[in-house]
This record gives structure tokens, C-alpha cells and sequence, in this order.
């Protein structure tokens, strides 16, 4: 990191910013294996809390189309998967810095990438931080981080494999491929565990907007019904 660089605060503070915004901001990070569903639950998901009754800004980050752009330099590498993380986290803290909901997909396979997403959130460094004194370590509590496994055996994911990349893998073309050249370390205590081999996108919806609800970080709109 340079070392002419000084943190520039606003005088916002995040409980101003969510008062202003009418919502709080937060990261839903789904993680598992390809073909396990991620992407298809972020989409419905990003449309569910987008529509009433909760109209919430909230974005979707998706593995595949970052690497378009923002990583499109990075390959799949055990270094380079460990920047792919670390970028994507420094990027969806920002987004629920702004009080918007971050909704990222993303294989993710390492523990330690994810325990550093959810650190880099939990010291979210606010916005008055400076100007209150303080050291722009933890502000107000952190960042909400929800980690969604999104569950699938390799069996069934290889059953799947809507995008022919298991096919790839086991013939060598992919090198490096999760679940089978490369490892994927499950998530030890996410707050959110779907079955995907047991529980439908909408039903994978649900539970987390319930889980959401339960712990008061959505807020819906009166008058307003779902459409």
C-alpha cells in the first residue's frame, strides 16, 4: 500500500446515511461449488427485494461478470482467486457502506478469503470516523456480512453442469477447476445454509429474506404489497 495516502471522512455518519436513504446497508455473500444455484438464487433474490414490499436498493456482483471487467486480469490461480475475493469484498463493502445491499455470487472455495470479506466489513471504516476522533477501525459496529452456502454435492453439480465445465475439467481442458483440480472448503458457520439439491429458488429466496426480516434489516414500505 502507498504511504502518501490520509483517509478523507465525510461528515456522514452511517445511522445519518440510512436515516436519508431509508434503508441499511449489508452484504449477502453466496458461496459454493458452480452449478450449485448461487447465480440463480442472486438474480431472484436482487428482483425480490428490489420490488415492494421492501424496494431496496440492492445490486447484484457476479462472479462471471466481474471478471469481464474489474478482474479480468486474474486467472484461477490459487493467488489470483485469493485477489478475485479481495477485490469483490473491498467492492461490496463499499456498496453496503452506501447503504445498498450487496449481493454477491461467487465460488469463493478458500475459508481464509471469506473470513477476510467478512473482517474487511466488520472494520468498515465510516465515514465520521475522523472527524468523531476515532481510529476508522469498526465505526459503528462493522458492516452487516451474511454468508449463504449454497450447497450441492459435486455428484449433482457435475449433473447439472449448465455451462459444460465439469465436462471440461474432467477431460483437462480446465485446469484448477473446484470439486475437481481444485478444493473447495466449506463454509464452517454461514449464517444462511440452502440444500440446493433439496430446496427450490423461490423456497432459497424465503429463507433468506426471512432470515433478513428476523434480524431487522429489511424494512418494507406500508401500503405497499407484493407484486
Amino acid at each position: 500500500m502507498a504511504t502518501n495516502i490520509t483517509y478523507h471522512p465525510t461528515p456522514l455518519t452511517p445511522a445519518v446515511r440510512s436515516t436519508l436513504r431509508k434503508q441499511s446497508g449489508l452484504t449477502i455473500w453466496l458461496t459454493g461449488l458452480s452449478g450449485s444455484g448461487k447465480s440463480t438464487i442472486a438474480v431472484a433474490l436482487e428482483q425480490a427485494l428490489l420490488r415492494p414490499p421492501y424496494n431496496l436498493h440492492a445490486y447484484r456482483l457476479d462472479g462471471d461478470n466481474i471478471r469481464f471487467g474489474l478482474n479480468k486480469d486474474l486467472a484461477f490461480s490459487p493467488a489470483d482467486r485469493t485477489e478475485n475475493i479481495r477485490r469483490i469484498a473491498e467492492v461490496a463493502k463499499l456498496f453496503a457502506d452506501s447503504c445498498s445491499v450487496a449481493i454477491t455470487s461467487f465460488i469463493s472455495p478458500y475459508r481464509a478469503d471469506r473470513d477476510l470479506a467478512r473482517k474487511l466489513h466488520q472494520e468498515a471504516r465510516h465515514s465520521a470516523d475522523a472527524a468523531d476522533g476515532e481510529d476508522g477501525e469498526g465505526g459503528e459496529g462493522g458492516l452487516p456480512f451474511i454468508e449463504v452456502w449454497v450447497d450441492v454435492s459435486v455428484e449433482e453439480a457435475e449433473r447439472r453442469d449448465p455451462k459444460g465445465l465439469y465436462k471440461k475439467a474432467r477431460e483437462g481442458i480446465i485446469k484448477d477447476f473446484t470439486g475437481i483440480s481444485a478444493p473447495y472448503e466449506e463454509p464452517l458457520r454461514p449464517e444462511i445454509h440452502i440444500r440446493s439439491e433439496e430446496t427450490g429458488v423461490k423456497d432459497a429466496v424465503k429463507q433468506v429474506v426471512a432470515y433478513l426480516d428476523a434480524r431487522g434489516l429489511l424494512r418494507r414500505e406500508e401500503g405497499l404489497v407484493e407484486g
